[in-house]
């Protein structure tokens, strides 16, 4: 049996402050499909250079409103970035919370406004303890 990854897909109750919160992240719009009958938009979003593995942002025209729940039974995104201390202040900076800070040098964990969990993972060898990052706390859960 052959097996290819395709996407992830994700609920979201605000396709433009979703859209916004990826492209904090560094992703882009590679596709999008609106359809008139089933009331929904889909956009494919992307790192540079990888757009054969996208996610995609399901939103429905008229509302969700299970959206957004702690959406913990998905489990979460995880993307590899070049400096995880330049990535989390530059996410900050961009008022987004790091709900589980790189205190490794290695990991962190922030969340979408639909309450997608991301997994943001250090290329390479972790990063020697930096502050503020080592003593910073964890806020809420991821």
């Amino acid at each position: 049996m052959g097996l290819k990854y395709l996407h992830t897909m994700v609920r979201v109750k605000d396709l433009e402050a979703s859209m916004a919160f990826y492209q904090q992240l560094g992703l882009h719009e590679t596709k999008r499909m609106d359809s008139e009958g089933g009331r929904f938009t889909l956009v494919f979003m992307a790192p540079p250079g990888q757009e054969d593995c996208p996610v995609e942002l399901t939103y429905n025209w008229d509302g969700d409103e299970g959206l957004p729940s702690d959406s913990r039974h998905f489990g979460h995104l995880a993307y590899r970035v070049d400096n995880i201390y330049e990535t989390c202040r530059q996410l900050m900076e961009a008022g987004i919370t790091i709900n589980r800070p790189p205190r490794d040098g290695h990991m962190a964990f922030v969340r979408s406004p639909d309450n997608i969990s991301v997994e943001l993972l250090q290329e390479g060898e972790h990063l020697a303890p930096a502050e503020p990052w080592a003593s910073m706390p964890n806020t809420g859960h991821w």
